[in-house]
């Protein structure tokens, strides 16, 4: 068995707090490492990418907030009723799908995607994301597929936790509310963790987080108007970057206001991106795209206060590191990784499973020394 957790906006440095016992004794007995998520360091792309080994311009799901030619006058956010159109999803299949096919049992206690079909299938038990579901339910409902007979059990779970990424988001680094947190979904491993010991259940647990989070301030604001006047474009999203289409008749305009250098942001043409991030090219990815500096945040006109922190700054910036710690059969106790992608992580889980995984960018390299032999 192979029960796939993720906790949302967990930095890998979290763990050098001493609030963390059972991450950390994990971590101390079986396999960790720094690992670089996907280009935008958001929750719904990099979580596509952990279950498709697709980066985000391969598996359309290139924002939490996105549009798409071939769907006129619709804006996909994940909070609206389009994050549950397969529209969306449907240019990847995620590994519990490909499980299914292969008659395999799965069991998805949240994940972005797992509540959409795929030519009609679906995880063999799933629930819709439903944010109040406490942290203790959403383990004791693992732990009760577990428990089942093993002709029922199933053999590949996720589980999803976005307490620390809403701490994160809303208290300062360093905050009581942020190490309250912190305490709190550690104490729910140790829960998962335990339990799995007295039933006498061997399972492999692979923890991950999508992304990590940088502090935010308002002395660290770029006005969309220090860009480009907010007349000439449509803004689709603004914040850690801005995603803008000119108005009709402005694009020669809004390409000499925003291709220019500008104070703490870069902005990209759709196609022009750097080669490094992956990213820039699928068809949903706004015409223009303005990147902030890590800390730094673009607003619209009438934007409230911003957040403490946040996340979807430059891939390779340390603050957006996320977490890998991977225990159990399967692996050699020990073992401390390199710098590895977030892609890698679907062939491992492929490898797992026990299916064969399907093309993706990603690579089972980072880990051959860290797997049992």
């Amino acid at each position: 068995m192979t029960i796939f957790v993720s906790i949302d906006g967990f930095r890998p440095d979290y763990l050098e707090r001493g609030i963390t016992p059972n991450l950390s004794a994990l971590a101390a007995r079986g396999v960790t490492g720094p690992m670089r998520p996907s280009f935008p360091t958001k929750t719904f792309p990099n979580h596509q990418t952990l279950v498709t080994g697709l980066r985000p311009d391969r598996h359309g799901i290139v924002e939490n907030v996105m549009e798409d030619p071939r769907l006129p006058g619709v804006t996909y956010r994940m909070n609206n009723d389009q994050a549950l159109n397969p529209f969306w999803w449907s240019e990847a299949e995620p590994i519990w799908i490909t499980a299914e096919r292969a008659g395999i049992r799965t069991a998805t206690m949240f994940w972005p995607g797992s509540e959409v079909p795929h030519d009609g299938i679906l995880p063999g038990d799933w629930f819709r994301f439903y944010m109040p579901v406490t942290n203790v339910q959403r383990v004791e409902t693992v732990l009760d597929w577990i428990r089942r007979p093993a002709e029922r059990r199933p053999r590949f779970v996720t589980l999803y936790f976005d307490t620390i990424d809403t701490a994160g988001h809303d208290f300062a680094r360093g905050s009581p509310e942020l190490d309250a947190a912190l305490a709190e979904i550690d104490a729910r491993i140790g829960d998962l963790v335990r339990e799995l010991a007295a039933q006498g259940q061997p399972a492999n647990l692979v923890i991950v987080s999508d992304h990590g989070m940088a502090a935010t301030d308002a002395a660290r604001v770029i006005p969309l108007a220090a860009l480009v006047d907010p007349a000439l474009v449509r803004v689709i999203a603004d914040g850690v970057f801005a995603t803008l289409a000119p108005q009709p008749g402005r694009e020669a305009e809004v390409a000499t206001a925003l291709l220019r250098p500008h104070h703490h942001a870069t902005c990209w043409r759709r196609g022009g991106f750097p080669a490094r991030l992956h990213y820039g090219t699928h068809r949903r990815v706004a015409p223009y795209f303005c990147l902030a500096e890590t800390g730094w945040l673009i607003a619209r006109p009438g934007a409230g206060p911003p957040s403490p922190g946040n996340h979807g700054y430059d891939n390779e910036a340390p603050e957006m590191r996320a977490l890998f710690i991977a225990s159990g059969p399967a692996f050699r106790p020990g073992a401390v990784l390199p710098l590895f992608d977030n892609v890698d992580v679907y062939p491992l889980l492929a490898r797992l499973i026990g299916v064969a995984p399907r093309p993706n960018d990603g690579s089972i390299a980072p880990f051959r020394d860290a797997l049992a032999r």
